[in-house]
């Protein structure tokens, strides 16, 4: 299968690091010109030379601006009015105990995980129906079907990606749009790997022992036995933004290395 995007458009939110900059990485390997964003110009600079290395012919731009935020969305539109595919992978976490979780916390999740999404997707999916063709993405994750005890927040907002993905694809049906999600299983995400690097230090032991230790307490069903890679998960990415993937839309896409024991 030759992944063929030299025709298309793409934005990943969220892709100075880890998943995202992974996907921006391979849409742009795939001959997508890419904008990759982030909340500061540096580290976006430092992104479109990672992806630029990756892919030295590629068209590779960038917007700084914190999409958690509506003033943020505005300014991404304003600078980029148009996609052809869009890759909503922004996205926080923090474990914390339910108790915890105060209001403002509540809302601050939802604003980044769920609201960026559904205001680029409500822009950017309107010029797709109007051209005929498009991908919409919603990198969700295997917490929204097993929400998870250490961090209600975080599972509850990846549910609700489901949601609003699946609508959205029902009102785009048959328009040459698809919208899909994408359930990354515990991947060694930039975040995830600062997260085990600190409990390792806290705890006197090696990295690789702390990522063992929590596949085998808290995901014990991985059929894997390990994290994903970020290029793991980008792979299913890139090609559900192909051309090859036109008859994938309103679907929820585990990859998750079986993490959930569902069939499916």
């Amino acid at each position: 299968m030759n992944i063929d995007l030299s025709t298309r458009h793409a934005i990943v939110t969220g892709s100075t690091a880890g998943i995202g900059l992974a996907i921006a990485t391979g849409l742009a390997q795939s001959g997508a010109a890419v904008v990759v964003t982030g909340r500061t110009q540096a580290r976006v600079d430092e992104a479109i030379a990672a992806v630029k290395k990756a892919a030295p012919n590629a068209t590779v731009t960038g917007v700084a601006a914190d999409l958690g935020t509506a003033e943020g969305a505005a300014t991404l539109i304003a600078s980029v009015p148009d996609t052809d595919i869009l890759i909503n992978n922004l996205g926080i976490f923090e474990p914390k105990d339910f108790f915890d979780i105060d209001d403002a916390e509540w809302s601050r999740f939802f604003e980044v995980n769920v609201n960026s999404g559904v205001r680029l997707s409500r822009h950017y999916a309107k010029g797709m129906k109007d051209r005929g063709w498009g991908r919409v993405q919603f990198i969700s994750s295997e917490s929204a079907v097993q929400i998870p005890g250490e961090m209600v927040h975080y599972g509850v907002t990846k549910t609700a990606q489901l949601g609003v993905s699946r609508g959205l694809a029902e009102v785009l049906s048959g328009t040459g749009v698809t919208v899909n999600a994408v359930l990354p299983g515990p991947t060694l995400s930039e975040g995830v790997s600062d997260f085990f690097a600190k409990i390792a230090k806290d705890q006197g032991k090696s990295q690789e022992d702390v990522e063992r230790d929590f596949i085998q307490t808290h995901r014990p069903t991985s059929l894997i036995k390990r994290l994903l890679s970020v290029e793991e998960v980008a792979n299913v990415s890139v090609y559900l933004a192909s051309e090859q993937a036109s008859g994938t839309t309103g679907a929820a896409i585990r990859v998750d290395g079986g993490v959930t024991r569902s069939i499916i």
